[in-house]
């Protein structure tokens, strides 16, 4: 004989019929495009995070809808959009603050979706009483309350070592590569240039899948944001081809302008630019009209800044890529399939 109101029932019983996770897609204001684009292909909505920035300068958020146990993936490169007046200082303060309403919120897991991984280039002491400030970043995102991050080639794929969270190195260098193939063939016609000796490996590959072989810009470096352009070496598959150079980031495109008219005077045909992060601060734009390169192929990981020379610069979209990444995450599949393990060797 059984007690009143103790009888067993099972544990479904106390969830609602057909009980499921939850994907939820939002983004900030420097990579809102982006994350509208991730959010249509997933067949979801860019869930509001109702950004805005006082008077004085201080970041708001505050969610249009209940995101409690929601899986939220969290678009916001690290950069400046100035469409919305943003520095890269204004994007990691607004990921930072949208990150901890989420989690105070209740979501179940906060992704964050960083393609650009801003102050990556602070990774390590270059001189005495230097910040590493690509570590701070990452204890500051970990504090704030994500459960994972999701990245896009990363300017030294160490960086991951500074998270004690999981980290999803994708690339787009499959997609760049593929474009390079396609359209600035044959093969026999191309030689790919590494802009220093830090980028071999990533050249190597991206010449292997193009079919085509590759050089070496030999490059020092005197104080940042400047660099001095040596010589080319592997000169003789140089002469008579169109060339490549290969890189993650161009960022005021001196070095790239410098690059590119060394290799034209070892004897390239043309000179083109590849980059995944196409940051182009300053007078980027006037610096790389006034050079010698036919064209400047890069992603949208960073918002293309108004201005930009007919013609010059074209657009590839990451977001079919960071959509694979979302889809694979949320339901606990394997990110590295993917690229089939080749992520790990850009």
């Amino acid at each position: 004989m059984s007690s009143l109101g103790t009888e067993s029932r099972p544990l479904a019983s106390s969830l609602p019929s057909g009980y499921d996770k939850r994907l939820m897609i939002t983004a900030g204001r420097a990579s809102r495009e982006l994350g509208a684009a991730i959010a249509d292909k997933m067949g979801v909505g860019l869930t509001d995070a109702g950004l805005k920035t006082f008077s004085d300068g201080e970041v708001y958020c505050r969610y249009s809808e209940s995101i409690r146990g929601a899986d939220l993936f969290i678009v916001q490169s690290i950069c400046g959009n100035a469409r919305e007046g943003l520095t890269a200082n204004d994007a990691l303060m607004e990921l930072l603050v949208m990150v901890d309403a989420a989690v105070g919120a209740s979501a179940h897991r906060v992704i964050a979706v960083t393609p650009w991984y801003g102050y990556s280039r602070q990774d390590k002491k270059s001189a005495p009483r230097e910040p590493i400030t690509a570590r701070l970043v990452a204890r500051m995102l970990e504090s704030a309350g994500i459960d994972r991050l999701v990245t896009m080639d990363l300017h030294a794929g160490q960086l991951q070592g500074f998270f004690q969270k999981p980290v999803d190195h994708m690339t787009a260098m499959n997609v760049l590569s593929q474009y390079v193939k396609d359209q600035l063939g044959p093969a026999s016609d191309l030689v790919i240039i590494a802009p220093d000796a830090g980028r071999v490996k990533l050249t190597r590959k991206f010449a292997e899948k193009v079919g085509t072989e590759y050089a070496l810009l030999e490059k020092e470096r005197p104080a940042q944001q400047v660099a001095e352009i040596g010589y080319v070496i592997g000169v003789e598959n140089v002469r008579g081809r169109r060339a490549v150079i290969v890189d993650d980031i161009i960022d005021t495109g001196g070095t790239l302008a410098a690059g590119a008219r060394t290799v034209m005077e070892s004897g390239a045909s043309e000179v083109y630019a590849v980059a995944t992060h196409g940051i182009f601060s300053g007078n980027a734009f006037e610096t790389l009209s006034n050079s010698p390169l036919s064209g400047i192929l890069v992603t949208d990981t960073v918002p293309l800044r108004d201005g930009a020379p007919d013609g010059l610069v074209r657009v590839l979209t990451s977001s079919d890529i960071l959509t694979d990444s979302v889809r694979q995450i949320f339901t606990d599949g394997s990110v590295s399939e993917i690229f089939a393990g080749e992520n790990q060797l850009f």
